[in-house]
């Protein structure tokens, strides 16, 4: 009786591990290009989304978040909203292999008049793609209310 519980158990012990494989996490490189404009208490950030691959990404959000805060009712486009008084999110929408996404404007009122800002852009969310390289969609921009386009 002792032979068969403890070949029963070796059995149970031998199938458990092959049942739980899991498939791998996509991965992507998601890239952010663009520019931002300082004017008076108004900022207007044009941005491009890209993904060098491997993989395609379904979705994914851009996080922009300013170093002032922005002015109650904002008019955001569709794709973006609030996360709080400094920061706005918004969808790039499906991002295929080696390619660019939809362009986004977004332009912002903001609570004062800076004579300059630091704008953050990052990826919030990338609908469970891995990154590897964050170096091209993580990076903060100083923009002096000059009126010039400031790239990035």
């Amino acid at each position: 009786m002792r032979a068969w519980v403890l070949s029963g158990m070796c059995a149970g012990a031998v199938l458990a591990p092959g049942v739980a494989v899991a498939a791998p996490a996509p991965e992507a490189d998601l890239a952010f290009h663009g520019s931002v404009v300082l004017e008076g208490d108004r900022a207007e950030v044009l941005l491009t989304p890209r993904n060098n691959g491997p993989d395609e990404v379904t979705d994914a959000t851009v996080r922009l978040r300013w170093s002032v805060e922005l002015a109650d009712g904002q008019e955001l486009p569709a794709r973006c909203v609030r996360e709080d008084e400094r920061t706005v999110v918004c969808g790039t929408g499906a991002l295929a292999v080696d390619a660019a996404g939809e362009r986004l404007r977004l332009p912002v009122r903001l609570r004062e008049r800076p004579a300059e800002l630091t704008l953050e852009i990052d990826t919030a969310w990338s609908a469970g793609a891995t990154d590897e390289d964050r170096t091209n969609d993580r990076m903060a921009v100083l923009v002096l209310a000059t009126g010039d386009a400031y790239s990035f």
